[in-house]
């Protein structure tokens, strides 16, 4: 059990704990302190690899892309972020295993660019605003057995394994992430092998939605949003085809979500102009208070300067952007769309699934049903569903 959550920006007596070992082991000369620069990092993560793999199945504007946007997040890093002696640590884990990742899937597409002409099921795209429901509405439409999903640990894992340890890799990770963080898993339920937004892909390719939630990196965030992000959705269409073929799911559509689908919806479409979406509908003052939540437990492990006003702000800004994009997207497409009220969900999750797959034109099975209900049980009894008294308890505080 998660212990109280006396403050917004609270964070377990650990992370102190090896910040300060951290720093005592660089003053002193036992490790090397951390360097968040693009040569040295690609330098580090590069080893082993062939120069081939950087453009292996990627045109030369989509690797210039990966490669500006790492200079870009390591200046805003350097810049911007204060980030205490854990949080470089872990920035510097996260970007060198994006560098490794990106060269290690090229290298698997020199291979076998077969992969990369995998047929894939037209998509179903759950889009909507960070916190806004989505979570649910994706694994209840991944329960069902005509459809696949993305699990957690081919998100943040994307090379296919011909024997997988990543679920056993994910566990030792999440483990990991619940010492460091004892709220972790009533902000989000996480699982190894359950069905999850693919976050992971999209961080692999430098989009900033994985890391404006965690660091304050504005000219980064600034960057990002005005950026083409098509090279992003392309390598997301790579992956997606080596993950398809790996696990021979390639003929069942494909339920999806991440909320930086809402901002990005115009290009997504275009990489996937077949898909069906499910628009996930909440109120925004109730999505604000969620998301300032989630973006001040992350920014409080990693630094000492995280600011509640300051997200605040830019989580209000981020909602209004992604709500101004989704619309204009949304406006212009003629393929099947079903919209999801967060409140009708909870009260009866079993009609708006229903409503769901009557306005997406999609058969739904007894069998899905069973599934759908056994997910249900699952999620009722996770520690997520004390968020909401954690919110209230630090109001009165």
């Amino acid at each position: 059990m998660a212990p109280p959550r006396t403050s917004l920006l609270a964070r377990a007596a650990i992370v102190d704990t090896l910040s300060r070992g951290l720093q005592k082991a660089w003053d002193r000369g036992w490790l090397p302190p951390i360097v968040l620069e693009p040569d040295i990092l690609w330098a580090r993560a590069a080893k082993g690899h062939n120069s081939r793999d950087e453009s292996s199945g990627r045109s030369e504007k989509d690797a210039a892309d990966f490669r500006e946007r790492l200079d870009a997040l390591c200046a805003s890093l350097n810049r911007e972020a204060q980030l205490t002696p854990l949080g470089r640590a872990a920035a510097h884990g996260l970007l060198t295993r994006a560098i490794g990742q990106r060269l290690a899937l090229g290298k698997l597409w020199r291979e076998k660019p077969e992969l990369l002409t995998t047929e894939i099921a037209p998509p179903i795209l759950v889009v909507g605003q960070m916190r806004s429901g989505t979570t649910r509405i994706h694994r209840l439409l991944a329960a069902d057995p005509a459809h696949s999903a993305t699990r957690f640990c081919d998100s943040w894992n994307p090379l296919p394994e011909t024997f997988d340890l990543r679920p056993l890799r994910s566990m030792a990770a999440l483990f990991v992430g619940r010492r460091l963080n004892p709220w972790l898993e009533t902000i989000h339920p996480f699982g190894a092998a359950r069905p999850d937004e693919e976050l992971g892909w999209l961080a692999a390719a430098f989009d900033h939605c994985a890391y404006e939630v965690q660091w304050h990196i504005p000219a980064f965030v600034a960057f990002s949003e005005a950026r083409d992000p098509a090279p992003l959705y392309r390598e997301f269409a790579r992956i997606l085809c080596a993950d398809a073929a790996h696990r021979g799911n390639a003929g069942r559509p494909r339920i999806m979500k991440v909320p930086q689908f809402s901002e990005d919806l115009a290009t997504l479409l275009a990489q996937f102009p077949d898909a069906r979406l499910v628009v996930s509908r909440r109120s925004d003052a109730d999505t604000l208070r969620s998301a300032v939540s989630l973006v001040a437990n992350q920014m409080a492990m990693q630094s000492d300067h995280a600011d509640l006003e300051r997200i605040t702000q830019e989580c209000r800004r981020k909602i209004a952007l992604r709500a101004d994009r989704m619309e204009k997207a949304l406006a212009g497409f003629a393929g099947a769309v079903a919209e999801v009220d967060f409140e009708a969900l909870g009260a009866d999750w079993l009609a708006e699934t229903e409503r769901i797959y009557d306005a997406l034109g999609l058969p739904l099975s007894d069998q899905a049903i069973a599934a759908m209900r056994r997910e249900q049980d699952q999620a009722s009894k996770g520690a997520h569903h004390a968020h909401q008294s954690q919110l209230a308890q630090i109001t009165r505080h």
